[in-house]
């Protein structure tokens, strides 16, 4: 639903953009391989050059992928859009090369691929650059108008009030509903007596937003149904909120729109198809980082006596519990007393090695056993541990949600919120992973997995 949104599909024609600008880019560094050497451009195109294309574009594409640039909802800064780019062409030429040497009728020479990676790197940041400034004016997005004026309406100002917030549409203004106090400020009003259908066609509005404080007897429903019988998209804020911010509001969200609205996928074909993506992410990982985890391991038991693994309770799925392995972190007395703290920033409680390797989070690489064995899932909602979990479904409407999927190594809420640690990061990052349990999906685990890759390399949210 939220993945197929307005806003997911211009991500996906922008991938297509790029996709043909890097086939092009080989296309010209081949061209100016060969200025004066007919017979060696004959004999590049005359080896599947389209194919070899192709998979150089594939390649990069999905290195931009793993350094966050095909994220619908996170804004990047003009110096950190570039560092991410040439990252990714980077780790993205490197990739090529292994390819290459795996499969060599793939390779499509030095000094072709040198030249392709240089021009494919210029020609998409200008492509970036020109798409944002296209798409910043107004003709490009969706119209919106919201009925309602309230502290539910508002929340569209509170939230999204970065106009990178609202990339894909225009807000035309806020009609009141008779009765209900209003909190949106008087400039953004729409004061008129014109009825709501009238006022619609007017402003060409695409879509209307219903966000009144109060639904009982207060929606003009009749009103409502001729502007959807002209075409004109109605959505309840919930959903909105839903599509635009990749999250689920939790003081908006009532029982009937989370049972009704769809997603929450537990069919057969989904769960093998993410028990073989764990199965596939986890071992193909474990092969990779197993001299890793043999340093860490040394480095731990060098530093101070105690434990290597380290294992704690955690709540599961459906409220199963099991026990987390981890690299050992902490002192020994990290938690002598009994008592469940969360982690803080510049924890004393964590050892020197424990620091580095929270910091690059390679103490969470022993959990790939917990996916082999099927506590959890490679992408999903972090568990947490039961004391916390009783405090936090005390305080956090709809906590428990979350626990009707498997728990996971990364998720959608690690690349949306930083480390959580207390009640009301705790609240933020439910909205997060609510989105998640509501619309998972194997391309949506993919793209969580290769994103998380940034998360490593930039570390964001370690603690």
């Amino acid at each position: 639903m939220a993945l197929a949104s307005r806003k997911s599909r211009g991500i996906l024609v922008l991938w297509l953009m790029e996709v043909l600008l890097l086939v092009a880019a080989v296309a010209a560094a081949a061209w100016l391989r060969f200025m004066g050497d007919s017979e060696g451009y004959g004999l590049f195109l005359s080896q599947d050059a389209l194919s070899r294309s192709i998979i150089f574009s594939m390649f990069i594409t999905v290195s931009m992928v793993a350094f966050g640039l095909y994220q619908v909802h996170v804004r990047h800064n003009r110096m950190e859009f570039v560092i991410r780019l040439l990252l990714s062409f980077v780790f993205g030429g490197i990739a090529l090369l292994v390819f290459y040497y795996l499969l060599p009728r793939a390779y499509i020479g030095r000094g072709v691929l040198a030249m392709a990676l240089l021009i494919g790197f210029v020609g998409i940041g200008l492509l970036r650059l020109a798409a944002q400034r296209l798409l910043r004016t107004d003709v490009f997005r969706r119209r919106i108008l919201v009925l309602g004026a309230g502290e539910n309406a508002d929340l569209i100002n509170n939230r999204m009030r970065r106009r990178s917030d609202r990339a894909s549409f225009v807000v035309v203004g806020f009609l009141p509903v008779r009765g209900q106090p209003v909190h949106v400020q008087q400039n953004l009003l729409l004061k008129t007596d014109f009825s709501l259908s009238e006022i619609a066609e007017w402003l060409q509005v695409y879509e209307i937003v219903i966000a009144p404080d109060e639904r009982r007897g207060g929606l003009p429903m009749e009103e409502m149904l001729k502007c959807a019988q002209r075409g004109i998209t109605i959505t309840d804020l919930s959903t909105f909120f839903e599509r635009e911010a990749g999250m689920v509001k939790l003081d908006i969200a009532d029982p009937s729109w989370l049972a009704f609205s769809g997603g929450f996928d537990h069919s057969v074909p989904r769960r093998l198809n993410k028990r073989f993506f764990d199965l596939a992410a986890a071992g193909t990982l474990l092969l990779m980082a197993w001299p890793v985890m043999l340093l860490v391991a040394a480095c731990i038991a060098l530093e101070s006596r105690g434990p290597i693994l380290y294992r704690q309770t955690r709540v599961g799925e459906n409220g199963h519990h099991f026990e987390l392995i981890k690299f050992r972190s902490m002192r020994t007395d990290a938690e002598s007393d009994g008592v469940a703290r969360w982690a803080s920033r510049g924890d004393d409680r964590t050892t020197r090695v424990g620091r580095l390797i929270r910091l690059v989070r390679l103490d969470e690489l022993p959990q790939l056993f917990n996916i082999l064995k099927g506590d959890m899932s490679f992408v999903g909602p972090r568990p947490e541990r039961p004391p916390f979990v009783d405090l936090l479904a005390q305080e956090v409407r709809y906590y428990n949600v979350r626990h009707c999927v498997k728990p996971g190594l990364t998720g959608w809420a690690q690349l949306r919120y930083p480390y959580g640690a207390s009640v009301q990061d705790a609240e933020e990052k439910l909205t997060f992973d609510l989105f998640y349990v509501k619309n998972h999906g194997l391309v949506f685990d993919l793209m969580i997995l290769l994103q998380t890759v940034e998360i490593v390399l930039f570390h964001r949210g370690s603690r």
